[in-house]
C-alpha cells in the first residue's frame, strides 16, 4: 500500500492535476475570505464555509473540484493497461485502493488547510469562534474523504477520465442535495429518509460549530462502503 500511496502522490504533482486542484481551491476560498470576513471586518469564519442561502460555499467547490481530483485514480489505469499489472500484482486490492484514496485524501487535506490559516489571519483583530473553525474544518475533511471514495468507485467504471469526472460529478450532486430532491417527493417518509442520508444535511450541522458524533460515523461509514464497493468492482475486472 505504502508503494501505491507514493505513486499516486508523486504523479499528482508529475501532472497537472494537483496544481489545478490546489490552486482552484485556494482561489475560491481566499475570494469568500475576502468578501465574508476581511471585507466586512469581521472575525466571523462561519460564512465562509456556508453561504447565506444555507449552501456552502466549501462544500460548493469541493463537489466540483474532486471529480477532478479522483477521475484519474482508476480509470488511466485502464486506459493505459497498466490495471493487469495492478491486478496481478502481489498486493491485495484492498491495499491498492486504499493507497489511492490515502493520497487524493492528502492532496485534499493540503487544500483544506488554508482554512485554518484564515482563522490565523482573523485572529490578530480578534478572536474567532474557534469551535465554528474546527468543526468546519473536521467536516470538510469528513465529507471531502467521502466524497473522494465516491469519485474513486465513479472512476473505477471507465477508461475514460472525462466521463469519470462527469459521474462523479453527478454522484456527489445527487448525494448531496438529496434532501432538496426528498422534498419534491409525494410521500413524507421517503423525504425524511432522504434528509437522513443528505451529505449536504450532515455537513450543515457542523457549520454552526455543532460535534454530532453520529454525523462523524455516517461519513467514516460512507468512505469504508464506497472503498469496498471499489474494491468489488476490481475483484469482478480480475476474474472476469
Amino acid at each position: 500500500m505504502g508503494a501505491i500511496f507514493r505513486r499516486e502522490v508523486r504523479s499528482y504533482f508529475t501532472s497537472t492535476i494537483g496544481y489545478i486542484f490546489l490552486a482552484a481551491f485556494y482561489a475560491y476560498s481566499g475570494v469568500m475570505f475576502a468578501n465574508y470576513s476581511l471585507e466586512s471586518g469581521s472575525t466571523r469564519l462561519d460564512s465562509v464555509f456556508s453561504a447565506p442561502t444555507r449552501r456552502s460555499s466549501d462544500l460548493i467547490i469541493i463537489i466540483v473540484l474532486i471529480p477532478v481530483l479522483t477521475m484519474r485514480t482508476i480509470s488511466e489505469e485502464k486506459r493505459t493497461k497498466t490495471d493487469q499489472c495492478l491486478l496481478t500484482a502481489p498486493v491485495g486490492l484492498g491495499s491498492i485502493v486504499v493507497g489511492k484514496f490515502l493520497a487524493a485524501f492528502l492532496i485534499y487535506i493540503i487544500a483544506i488547510a488554508i482554512t485554518g490559516v484564515f482563522a490565523v489571519v482573523v485572529s490578530a483583530f480578534g478572536t474567532p469562534d474557534w469551535n465554528v473553525v474546527v468543526g468546519n474544518i473536521v467536516a470538510l475533511a469528513l465529507v471531502g474523504g467521502a466524497y473522494i471514495a465516491i469519485g474513486i468507485f465513479c472512476s473505477s467504471f471507465t477508461e475514460n477520465q472525462i466521463v469519470a469526472a462527469v459521474i462523479s460529478f453527478i454522484a456527489l450532486i445527487f448525494v448531496s442535495f438529496l434532501s432538496t430532491i426528498g422534498n419534491l417527493l409525494p410521500f413524507k417518509w421517503l423525504t425524511t429518509v432522504c434528509e437522513k442520508v443528505s451529505f449536504g444535511e450532515r455537513y450543515y450541522s457542523f457549520t454552526y460549530g455543532l460535534f454530532d458524533f453520529s454525523n462523524v460515523v455516517f461519513f467514516l461509514s460512507a468512505i469504508v462502503v464506497f472503498l469496498f464497493l471499489t474494491v468489488r468492482v476490481l475483484e469482478k475486472r480480475r476474474w472476469g
